[in-house]
């Protein structure tokens, strides 16, 4: 059956109308609870100290610079405090959805509750997405001085595929780079390197579960270890069954982590993200259910 715009927008009221639905949102957090217990069997004994020390730069780095890069890109003129709940809210339906999309359909649900059309709110979270993956690859980039050759080399086909694909929809549709809501150079500098910072916070909670499984691995070979599965994350998949995962186990059981210790740390990493998940992202869902915060008025973004 051909998608026509018809199609596409009963799709899309589909989709909005059940991922806005209380019981989804409860059933997320149920989801959520149950994820976490069950992984909890598949990491061995750990230490506490080490896992904490890693959690709590990724938080930071989770819940405020990327909430922090959306809001300087965004042009819906919320407030800084609007986009870290946001943002914190969509995390949750984010981490039980594939690819991550629930978040980004929560987001975009958001910004139409306060007058934001849709289609500049679809830009808008997009354009969050680019610049979000402009910072990977620029981490990536980095990491390369570590990675195998034939790893860096898939990188940069990668990127190369990327910008062919730009090249060839500008050529196509002019119109289209007209309408999309790009950002100053500063304004894009400043997300591409919110970004990276963000990836750093990933990879300093990887070193904090692989010291808490008791094991340790070269600085230079985790970070080339990271750059290579960060590139398996463009592909589908549910947070803590995702090629990225299973990539990110093969990789470190390469570099002389035992297979048990790569599996406990890769697993103790997906749990620890469901931490602040729930009590930044569904503390803010449940206060802004009890009517704690009060949303502000259309706009005419």
């Amino acid at each position: 059956m051909p998608l026509g715009p018809g199609r596409i927008a009963q799709l899309w009221r589909i989709a909005r109308a059940i991922l806005t639905h209380r019981v989804t949102h409860i059933t997320a957090l149920l989801a959520a609870v149950g994820l976490s217990l069950w992984n909890v069997d598949r990491v061995p004994q750990t230490a506490v100290l080490p896992a904490v020390a890693g959690l709590l730069p990724f938080a930071i780095g989770k819940y405020v610079l990327c909430p922090l890069r959306w809001h300087a890109l965004s042009t819906s003129g919320r407030s800084r405090r609007w986009h870290l709940r946001a943002y914190a809210e969509s995390e949750v339906l984010g981490l039980v959805s594939p690819w991550h999309a629930g978040a980004d359909v929560w987001r975009v649900h958001r910004l139409e509750r306060v007058g934001v059309r849709r289609t500049t709110a679809v830009s808008e979270v997009a354009l969050d997405r680019f610049v979000g993956a402009v910072g990977l690859i620029l981490a990536v980039a980095i990491c390369g001085v570590a990675m195998p050759l034939a790893v860096l080399a898939v990188a940069l086909a990668a990127a190369a595929v990327v910008l062919v694909a730009a090249l060839l929809v500008n050529r196509r549709r002019p119109g289209l780079a007209g309408r999309w809501p790009w950002p100053s150079p500063k304004v894009f500098a400043l997300g591409v390197l919110l970004s990276v910072g963000y990836q750093t916070t990933i990879l300093g909670l990887l070193v904090g579960a692989i010291h808490a499984v008791g094991d340790s691995v070269s600085p230079v070979q985790l970070v080339a270890v990271f750059g290579a599965s960060q590139l398996a994350g463009v592909l589908p998949g549910v947070h803590g069954a995702s090629p990225r995962e299973g990539a990110l186990v093969a990789g470190l059981a390469s570099i002389g982590v035992s297979w048990t210790a790569a599996f406990g740390a890769v697993a103790l990493t997906a749990l620890l993200y469901w931490i602040p998940a729930l009590l930044v992202g569904g503390g803010c869902l449940f206060l802004r259910w009890r009517g704690w915060f009060t949303e502000p008025s259309p706009g005419t973004s």
